[in-house]
């Protein structure tokens, strides 16, 4: 009796669909070259310089972390991948208190924090249709608890961001008591360089 051979190498799989063949592509290298890479917008603790040059510099050493008073800096995730270990600010955990010296900033030997550039990280803005004391509910947390002055306005009991002046500390979106949160919390999607004659 004869068997029939086995196939020396095995057959790819092919599709059909609606009568034409789709053949497996082959794995690419999708990987960007460095100057093309993305980098993911985050919340950095103030005085953190242009991403890139931030990532270069920072050690990950923790200083910065175990310096803040209120426990507000943490390291990113590993599911973060690239910035994995690095400080960042998660406002629904804890808000960045916006303290009158920055210890954090003290800490950072690599000077990828520092106070020659703005410490905004970010910016807030009231989501109306959430807010309470935009629906006739007497409510001013936000505004009393924002440590930056000037940064919310109150109008007919109403709050209101002033872009300009707000940081993006977290601390308004931390207290807000709405059912579902009413502060809408953005990163910084650009920073400043380090100025001249500085190094990180």
């Amino acid at each position: 009796m004869r068997y029939p051979k086995p196939d020396s190498e095995p057959k790819a799989s092919t599709t059909q669909l609606h009568g034409i063949s789709v053949e497996p592509v082959a794995a690419t290298d999708a990987a960007l070259p460095k100057s093309r890479q993305r980098t993911i917008p985050v919340f950095r603790p103030p005085g953190a310089i242009a991403e890139e040059t931030f990532l270069a510099g920072c050690t990950r050493c923790s200083d910065c972390i175990d310096a803040c008073p209120h426990d507000a800096i943490r390291k990113a995730p590993d599911r973060l991948a690239a910035i994995a270990g690095t400080p960042v600010l998660e406002a629904d955990t804890a808000a960045c208190m916006m303290c009158d010296d920055f210890p954090c900033i003290a800490a950072c030997k690599p000077g990828v924090l520092t106070q020659s550039i703005p410490a905004v990280m970010g910016t807030a803005l009231v989501t109306e249709h959430l807010c309470l004391a935009h629906h006739s509910t007497t409510c001013t947390v936000c505004s009393e608890r924002c440590p930056v002055q000037g940064a919310i306005r109150v109008m007919d009991g109403k709050p209101t961001i002033c872009e300009d002046v707000c940081t993006g500390c977290g601390v308004c979106r931390y207290v807000c008591p709405a059912p579902e949160n009413a502060i809408l919390l953005m990163p910084a999607f650009s920073r400043p360089p380090l100025p001249d004659g500085h190094t990180a």
